[in-house]
């Protein structure tokens, strides 16, 4: 536990050098609320959002977002370059495990998207009147298992990639479909049948729907917990069964 604390504040500095890549992860979700919030139509019940104000849809896509940046594009590229530059076949070697900076990794970026997700909140809450989640157990639930999916997959893109390079080229594919299908650009509400339902079967669009119901003060649909759950299982699955230390 000691080196896992050490490893991931080690970590936690490393990734906060890195001024881009801190600004797209915490910054970036609260900055886009707060450009979106701005646009008086957001702010506005839409019928054609099913009487709900786009602000409102927007806090949870967000969120998921802030999950995503750490997931497929964080993770994924930085322990593939330790593993292509030997750093996790020296550890091997060492008392300190590379499974342990594995576990730094993941904790750190737990941490800080959670960081994220509390000022998207507060954000929306005390700028734009955003409720807060009506169903909170529901809502870590809902949460919980985004992230697991999300993690589950990176970790999957690090397992195949042979580079660092690669890895992040890799995440960056799977970005832009995944945050489309969480309503980034056509909210799901605005979505037809056909893209809602193949939204309802991704790790984001059922995690979006689960954030959107609890904060409505409804548990979280079980198809959608469902999913996230498939997702964790399969990819993470995968992702023991392919991943190299060396």
């Amino acid at each position: 536990m000691s080196a896992l604390v050490r490893l991931t504040a080690t970590e936690t500095k490393l990734f906060f050098r890195e001024p881009m890549a801190v600004f797209f992860a915490l910054a970036f979700p609260p900055v886009l609320l707060v450009i979106l919030g701005s646009i008086p139509s957001m702010r506005q019940a839409d019928p054609a959002l099913g009487g709900a104000r786009g602000i409102d849809l927007y806090a949870p896509i967000l969120i998921a977002m802030a999950i995503t940046m750490f997931a497929i594009s964080g993770l994924p590229q930085q322990f593939t370059t330790y593993r292509e530059k030997g750093a996790l076949r020296r550890m091997r070697t060492t008392p300190v495990k590379p499974v342990v900076l594995l576990g730094a990794q993941l904790l750190m970026a737990t941490i800080l998207s959670a960081a994220t997700t509390a000022v998207v909140l507060a954000v929306g809450r005390l700028a734009f009147d955003v409720r807060l989640p009506q169903q909170p157990l529901g809502y870590l639930v809902g949460y919980a298992l985004a992230a697991l999916a999300m993690f589950a997959i990176g970790l999957l893109v690090a397992a195949l990639a042979p580079t660092g390079k690669s890895a992040g080229a890799i995440g960056t594919v799977l970005f832009f479909p995944i945050l489309f299908f969480a309503g980034l650009w056509v909210p799901r509400e605005a979505m037809g049948a056909v893209l809602r339902r193949i939204s309802d079967l991704t790790p984001l669009g059922a995690g979006v729907q689960a954030l959107r119901d609890a904060a409505l003060g409804h548990w979280p649909q079980p198809l959608h917990l469902a999913v996230m759950l498939g997702w964790t299982i399969v990819a993470g699955g995968l992702a023991g069964r392919y991943f190299r230390w060396e």
